[in-house]
Parts: C-alpha cells; sequence; structure tokens
C-alpha cells in the first residue's frame, strides 16, 4: 500500500507545470541541460521536481540553502535517473552542502598508535543515507563541460553502487547475465588504469579511479557525460557498457 501511494504521490509531482523560474537556472547554468532532446528535458523535469520535494537539503558552515541550489544539484543528480526505472536513490534522505572545501579529520591506525589528520573534501556520499557537497564545486560542474570533473555525478554514482548495500562498483543491473560482463569490462579497464596511473602517463579516466573499484565507477560515470567522445575512442568497450547501465548515448546528445 505504502509502494503505491509513493507511486501515485510521484506521478502527481511529474505531472505539475514546470516552475519557470526553475527553467531558467536550468537554461543559464546547467549547459547540458540545452542539449537534451525536449522529452529527455521533460522527463529531466519531472526527476528534479520529485527529488526537490522528497530529498531534505541542509545548508552546513553557514550556507543558507537556496532554490538555485536544490535545483542545480537535483538536475545532476537526476540525470543519472532518465530512461530508467528509478526509486530516486532510495537509500539517500539528505543532501548536506557546504559553501566550498570543507575539511574532515580522519583517523589512521598504526597498531595500538591512533593518529589524526585533516583532509579536504569536495564532497562524499554515505551508504547511511546522506551525499555531502561544496558548493562552488557542484555549480561549477553543473557549468563546466569536457573537463571530466562533476562532484554532483560522481557521488551520485556512489549512491547506486551503494544501493545493493556493498560499495564495489558494481551497481544493481538490469538482468543477472550482465553481470559477469560487467565485472568483465570494467575489472579490465580498472586493472588498466592502476597500470597507467603507476607508470604516470596521461589517461582520459581520473587517475583518482585507480584508487578502487567504487572509485573507477563514479570517475569513470564523470567521463561518460563529461568526455563521451574521448571515453568512446580510447575505452570502446566501456562506453558500450557504460551506456547500456545509464540508457543514454552521450556522444549522440552532447
Amino acid at each position: 500500500m505504502l509502494a503505491i501511494f509513493k507511486q501515485r504521490r510521484r506521478k502527481r509531482l511529474r505531472a505539475k507545470p514546470f516552475p519557470p523560474q526553475w527553467r531558467a537556472v536550468l537554461e543559464s547554468s546547467f549547459p547540458l541541460y540545452r542539449k537534451l532532446p525536449t522529452a529527455d528535458q521533460e522527463e529531466l523535469q519531472g526527476h528534479i521536481q520529485v527529488f526537490v520535494a522528497e530529498k531534505n537539503f541542509e545548508g552546513c558552515g553557514g550556507l543558507k540553502i537556496t532554490e538555485e541550489m536544490k535545483v542545480i544539484i537535483a538536475a545532476q543528480a537526476c540525470l543519472l535517473l532518465l530512461h530508467r526505472e528509478t526509486d530516486y536513490y532510495p537509500r539517500l534522505q539528505s543532501i548536506l552542502v557546504y559553501p566550498s572545501t570543507y575539511v574532515v579529520k580522519e583517523a589512521n591506525h598504526s597498531g595500538h598508535v591512533v593518529t589524526e589528520r585533516a583532509s579536504d573534501r569536495l564532497g562524499e556520499s554515505w551508504p547511511t543515507g546522506a551525499v555531502v557537497l561544496a558548493w562552488d564545486s557542484a555549480r561549477g560542474g553543473a557549468r563546466g563541460v569536457d573537463d571530466g570533473q562533476n562532484v554532483v555525478l560522481h557521488e551520485f554514482a556512489h549512491q547506486l553502487d551503494q544501493e545493493d548495500g556493498s560499495a564495489d562498483g558494481v551497481p544493481i543491473l538490469e538482468r543477472r547475465s550482465r553481470y559477469a560482463q560487467w565485472a568483465r569490462v570494467l575489472g579490465g579497464e580498472f586493472e588498466t588504469l592502476c597500470r597507467e596511473t603507476k607508470c604516470g602517463g596521461e589517461t582520459v579516466l581520473d587517475q583518482y579511479g585507480a584508487k578502487n573499484p567504487a572509485e573507477f565507477f563514479a570517475v569513470a560515470t564523470e567521463c561518460f557525460f563529461e568526455k563521451p567522445h574521448k571515453l568512446r575512442r580510447k575505452h570502446p568497450e566501456l562506453y558500450e557498457e557504460l551506456k547500456e547501465f545509464y540508457r543514454q548515448d552521450p556522444c549522440q546528445t552532447f
């Protein structure tokens, strides 16, 4: 009964007229939106309305959340949901937004000795219900294209990865038969990036993706939407896997 109620409520939200001021924000601050076909723009608008209504946005470090912030973040997060059956990041409850790069204290354990160090962050994805973002990076990622850097796409790719309860670079796939192919292609590409990173060579994929398979999937997602032509040229199998997963072909759209 709850699932039926949720579906009906979401259908009503998607059917509501999209606020003109929100459309103006997308057109001025999210260039990828302007490149989408009309049908995709309309689908994205519906997703944005559901996302903004269901998720809690919290300003941190003195930041006051505005409608513009919500729309810009929601648009990027919902770009990953186009053409797919979605439950709108079901584990996610809150988006915590800092004005800019924020500092997190990390504990390092060495035997019986525990030391702390400060770590600068642009974003984080927690499997316990939150995404943390630096607003200047989120806004810059929306405006920038072809640089492969987008903190919102990165962190929300982690959310997709974490939907099955494990951050391992393997999101929930449509068919069981897809997992072997996914492991072969993304596992092989991850190992290639690790080797290229150690050699110090230039790579299309951000070398942060060599940290672990979860980061590789998030980095590959950024690259897929922001540098699709370069990714398809250099890593055609990886591009095809992501195209099937996201049900989008950015080379045709962007």
